[in-house]
């Protein structure tokens, strides 16, 4: 497809690296240390999960992030930098889209009672099932020059 500027497999990479900004913005924004050091991500994670309206999320959470805090701090933050950066340099990108795409999943189940907080993850989440099924690694990625996803 052409289009006036760009090809259509042009957009879609304009469209993947976009995402992986986003990602890395969300990544560079984080307080860290506080992520890490006070658990502060972690423990307001537990408040809504305990407080959410399916019984089953607070279950899940307390058997699978309760335990091992600090690990699932780092897992959350750097996740968000692997996808951000796995999607702007298109290496692995269909990992990075499905990762990112759980990740935006995991949040909007956890954040179900406040759609206020949705609209960021929603379209994260679109922009990685668009890019993920049109395969925006096919163009501008090592992925590309690497021969891997054909």
């Amino acid at each position: 497809m052409q289009t006036v500027w760009l090809t259509g497999a042009e957009w879609l990479a304009v469209l993947r690296i976009g995402l992986g900004l986003w990602w890395l913005e969300s990544w560079r924004h984080k307080d860290r240390k506080g992520w890490f050091e006070r658990g502060t991500g972690i423990a307001w994670a537990a408040d809504v999960a305990a407080k959410h309206r399916w019984p089953q999320v607070g279950k899940g959470f307390d058997t699978v992030v309760a335990p091992r805090p600090r690990l699932m701090a780092y897992v959350v933050v750097y996740a968000e930098l692997c996808v951000g950066l796995g999607l702007v340099t298109g290496l692995l990108t269909p990992v990075a889209l499905a990762g990112g795409l759980l990740l935006n999943l995991l949040y909007l189940v956890l954040m179900i009672h406040d759609w206020a907080e949705q609209g960021q993850n929603a379209m994260m989440a679109l922009i990685s099932l668009v890019a993920l099924l049109a395969m925006s690694w096919q163009t501008w990625s090592l992925d590309s020059a690497l021969g891997l996803f054909p």
